[in-house]
């Protein structure tokens, strides 16, 4: 959290303060914590445009119900069967 709070004080938000490369998977993962749980609900509001098109979105889903391809149809088309 200490580096997350020096990051956002000083506004250094262009250049990362330290090599991302070098840390280690949790570590990064830890960081995209940090920096989730900085945004405020607030920083996330939606224009009307968005409201209204996530609005007839919802609506048409509610019309028509849910539409697409099975997960497992995808994977299989993507993972080669295996003789």
């Amino acid at each position: 959290m200490a580096f997350l709070n020096l990051v956002l004080h000083n506004r250094v938000v262009a250049k990362p303060a330290i090599d991302l490369s070098s840390l280690t998977s949790d570590e990064k993962l830890e960081l995209i914590d940090e920096l989730w749980q900085s945004v405020r609900p607030e920083d996330l509001a939606l224009t009307p445009e968005t409201r209204a098109e996530l609005d007839r979105r919802l609506e048409k889903l509610d019309r028509e119900g849910p539409v697409g391809i099975a997960w497992a149809d995808v994977r299989a088309e993507m993972v080669p069967a295996k003789p």
